[in-house]
């Protein structure tokens, strides 16, 4: 099994059905042990047409930051210094995530999952091939980056509905095997630390 970078999961996932000993394992085989395991759980749910459609949806919205584009939108909606804080919010969200996605993507280059036996349904909700080099998940650290951000201490729903959508994103990356289940992991992690670093910002 190749370490981390999870060249070799087609390989590998039909032997992970059964237990795996991961105390075993060294910590990039682990990992992988670990990604094909979640892999092998999304598996049945592919395939269905409307949770084809519904992650296609979800993953299409934390494209290009569209989702926190709107939840911006929703915390201005009334004006007054929390419209400003919810501007500036989005703003450094997205200076940071867009810094530390692109620079971890370039160190780590980690090759995305072997999606040639993907079975997914034939659907007309449009998916933007990846292109990138796969650890961080980028759609899942600018959802908790943003969510970070944009959550107010005296709204616990809307807190709760931010980083629901932030969770939808990152499992919709699973679902469509864009990204191992440690990139999305990583990426929830990271956008958080980051989201919290940034709130001291705005």
């Amino acid at each position: 099994m190749t370490p981390v970078n999870g060249a070799s999961r087609g390989e590998t996932r039909g032997n992970l059905i059964g237990p795996v000993d991961l105390s075993s394992l060294g910590f990039g085989d682990m990992v992988a042990a670990i990604d094909d395991r979640v892999d092998a759980w999304f598996e049945p749910w592919r395939g269905q047409p409307v949770l084809d459609a519904m992650a296609r949806i979800v993953s299409g919205l934390g494209d290009r930051g569209l989702l926190w584009a709107a939840s911006t939108a929703w915390r201005a909606r009334r004006p007054g210094s929390r419209r400003n804080r919810a501007v500036r919010a989005l703003a450094v969200a997205g200076a940071e995530s867009s810094v530390v996605i692109a620079a971890l993507k370039a160190i780590i280059g980690r090759p995305r999952p072997d999606r040639t036996d993907l079975r997914l349904g034939d659907n007309i909700v449009p998916l933007r091939e990846p292109t990138t080099s796969s650890f961080p998940s980028g759609h899942t650290l600018a959802a908790f980056c943003a969510a970070s951000v944009l959550s107010e201490h005296d709204d616990l729903s809307g807190n709760a509905l931010l980083f629901s959508c932030a969770g939808l994103i990152g499992i919709s990356r699973i679902h469509l095997r864009a990204h191992h289940a440690s990139d999305v992991l990583g990426a929830m992690a990271i956008g958080t630390v980051l989201g919290l670093v940034g709130r001291r910002l705005v």
